[in-house]
């Protein structure tokens, strides 16, 4: 049964940064796909980033491209979100979640793709 259990969320003033970490247990993480997605109050769960397995490619939404690097260590079954240059925007749960790795093709940011989610950490951003 795969665990995905996230950390590193909290509160943080406009213009920080925050890195999120997403501990994986129960399988090989290398063997599979990985994305991070979250959900603001009132709000539809949306897609921030993701990654396929053994880190051939990754995905970003279009507003977070710029400001978000996702990795992957694979020999500590950790996927790592980095956020910089956060803005009240961003204050939502942020939750990792499982795929199947698809040989070849590109990572998703749809969530129906994903099969296995973390509880969520709270990320706030204010001053």
């Amino acid at each position: 049964q795969a665990q995905l259990v996230e950390s590193g969320g909290g509160l943080v003033e406009p213009g920080g940064s925050l890195r999120l970490s997403c501990a994986v247990s129960g399988l090989r993480s290398e063997d599979y796909t990985f994305g991070w997605f979250r959900q603001a109050p009132g709000k539809e769960r949306e897609g921030v980033s993701c990654i396929t397995a053994y880190g051939e490619r990754t995905g970003y939404a279009d507003s977070m491209k710029a400001r978000f690097t996702i990795f992957r260590d694979d020999a500590k079954n950790t996927i790592s979100l980095h956020m910089n240059a956060l803005t009240p925007d961003d204050t939502a749960i942020y939750y990792c979640a499982k795929a199947p790795y698809l040989r070849g093709e590109a990572c998703s940011l749809i969530s129906a793709s994903y099969d296995y989610w973390g509880q969520g950490t709270q990320v706030t951003v204010s001053s």
